[in-house]
């Protein structure tokens, strides 16, 4: 990562967490779309999550090698994102404010077109954070909301001033990640004070399904409630190594397969190095809750 930079960081959500010395870059103004958005969304092979106070309609290049980009086209951002989802990338929006109008009728037609793919959207009034994890190896932290003006291909003289820093710290990410988890599928929902107020709690969303992760643990009490029948035949053999191979066989659960993975809670490795190092939680392809 060029021009980067060794920082301490200290996060404390109620108990203080270690400072660490992280690489990162700074990115300013135009960085933004440069850097974050042209090369490392549109790159991605696994995994966007996006959390956003603001909402707004936003325009990108056309891709590479497509008939608009020769033309000097732009095209919607989340037009973008839907392309992404189609080829199986997991997309998460994580916003505060409502789309804008522009937006809403603009998410509208793509819907009804096929357009915006499986793009996955929740909405959190206190959703104030500006955070963009990609494939769990690259993290962006900073002032830019999801906006034309904050992220877009704007000229220098009409974009917001922006800052903030790039990251492939695994500490960083997955503590952003974390917090990013928590926020979406409603764990921070029971102790808000402005629940009243809110139009759809997450938690109440997250009730109404059951979580991916929470499919494969009932297989083994399956096949444990089979192994008592074992000891009622041993009984009836006068044969006491029949009895004596049971505990055997109950003390090797590694010959058992585990219970398969399911495509909401396993994600595919984007890169050895990372998947050798990182936790679970950085080759997740998606928020716990099911969506």
């Amino acid at each position: 990562m060029v021009q980067s930079a060794a920082i301490s960081s200290t996060w404390r959500p109620g108990s203080e967490r270690p400072a660490r010395t992280i690489r990162a870059k700074l990115l300013v103004d135009g960085d933004h779309y440069d850097d974050l958005v042209a090369r490392a969304v549109a790159g991605a092979r696994v995994s966007v999550w996006i959390a956003t106070a603001n909402l707004k309609t936003m325009l990108v290049e056309a891709p590479i090698g497509s008939r608009a980009r020769a033309r000097g086209r732009y095209v919607s951002f989340f037009e973008s994102l839907g392309d992404l989802a189609r080829r199986g990338v997991d997309v998460c929006i994580l916003h505060a404010s409502p789309p804008s109008g522009p937006l809403a009728r603009e998410m509208a037609r793509l819907a009804a077109s096929g357009g915006s793919g499986a793009v996955k959207m929740r909405r959190c009034p206190r959703v104030h954070l500006k955070m963009i994890a990609i494939d769990g190896r690259l993290l962006y932290l900073g002032s830019a909301n999801l906006t034309g003006a904050g992220l877009g291909a704007k000229g220098a003289g009409r974009r917001n001033f922006e800052m903030g820093i790039v990251t492939d710290s695994e500490a960083m990410l997955d503590a952003a990640q974390e917090r990013f988890d928590r926020i979406w599928r409603g764990a921070e929902c029971a102790r808000c004070q402005l629940r009243s107020t809110c139009d759809a709690p997450l938690d109440a969303l997250a009730r109404t399904r059951t979580p991916a992760h929470a499919k494969s643990p009932p297989a083994k009490p399956a096949r444990a409630k089979s192994t008592p029948a074992k000891p009622a035949r041993a009984r009836s053999t006068p044969a006491k190594p029949a009895r004596d191979e049971l505990p055997r066989a109950r003390s090797e659960p590694a010959a058992e397969p585990p219970p398969a993975p399911t495509t909401k809670s396993a994600a595919t490795a984007f890169a050895p190095a990372a998947t050798s190092r990182g936790s679970s939680r950085r080759t997740r392809r998606s928020p716990s809750s099911p969506r």
